[in-house]
């Protein structure tokens, strides 16, 4: 084997466009230093727009995907998206395993507004998964739907936090990018809440934000950072993703998740004068 490489898992769902989903967060593993294996739950037809398909893969079939990976390269970190419906929500599997580091993305609705997972498999989600995870990520929509309660400030933020993570016995990163006045997160960890500055930046092209932050973060708890310092370099990252100002597609775009890289394998073809 490579020796000291880590690795990291992410169980999600294909996007066809490639700015979210399992394309996102190979894109972002292998740029945050970690080798990227997945295990899809479902395929979608969608773009920067919209969804317009989801095939939903078999229950069993995800279980043969996760048994395949776990039995060859154990992941060093799991990161998991979207779950669609109950039979793809693999704790069974995951604490069979005992995977580690593992980070869950409550994906429930995506950017475009399209709604993306079944009613029962959130109630699955939450009793099966977030007792596991090392950190869930909710953004404000997800994070009212988990603690029941409105969220317009700061103050409501780290309410519902507080709510999740006793709820589940897990930490929780909120995400701020929803509400109206800045980009700050908050990490809910240990009893203790932490704000994480972010700077507000002005594109529209946010497709696949939650994706990448998830799996950088999971791509950092890999490589041993602490839970506060991979939030810190995850943030960091996708901040340099949105700042690049990619402009792809005719709805919200996708960020470059490959803005630092610039290797020999990366330059672009010049052309003869």
């Amino acid at each position: 084997g490579g020796g000291s490489v880590k690795t990291v898992l992410t169980i999600a769902g294909s996007d066809s466009s490639g700015g979210a989903g399992i394309q996102a967060d190979l894109k972002t593993m292998i740029m945050n230093g970690v080798f990227g294996m997945s295990a899809v739950t479902a395929l979608t037809a969608q773009n920067t727009i919209g969804v317009s398909g989801i095939m939903a893969v078999d229950g069993e079939f995800l279980r043969q995907q996760i048994d395949a990976v776990f039995e060859d390269i154990r992941p060093d970190a799991v990161k998991i998206g979207m779950a669609v419906s109950k039979e793809l929500i693999m704790g069974e599997r995951l604490r069979f395993y005992r995977a580690e580091h593992i980070v869950v993305d409550p994906v429930m609705v995506s950017t475009s507004g399209s709604r993306l997972i079944q009613p029962d498999a959130v109630e699955a989600l939450t009793r099966e998964l977030f007792p596991l995870a090392q950190l869930v990520t909710p953004n404000i929509p997800e994070a009212e739907l988990l603690s029941g309660r409105t969220i317009a400030d700061r103050n409501d933020m780290e309410l519902a936090a507080e709510h999740i993570g006793k709820a589940y016995g897990c930490a929780v990163l909120l995400k701020g990018g929803h509400s109206v006045q800045d980009a700050d997160d908050l990490l809910y960890a240990d009893g203790r809440t932490e704000w994480f500055a972010g700077k507000r930046i002005d594109t529209s092209n946010t497709h696949g934000t939650g994706c990448t932050l998830s799996s950088a973060i999971a791509s950092n708890l890999a490589k041993g950072f602490s839970l506060r310092e991979s939030v810190k370099r995850s943030k960091e990252y996708l901040s340099g993703a949105l700042s690049a100002r990619m402009n792809l597609g005719a709805g919200s775009g996708p960020v470059d998740h490959s803005f630092c890289l610039n290797g020999y394998f990366s330059e672009s073809a010049v052309l003869p004068v």
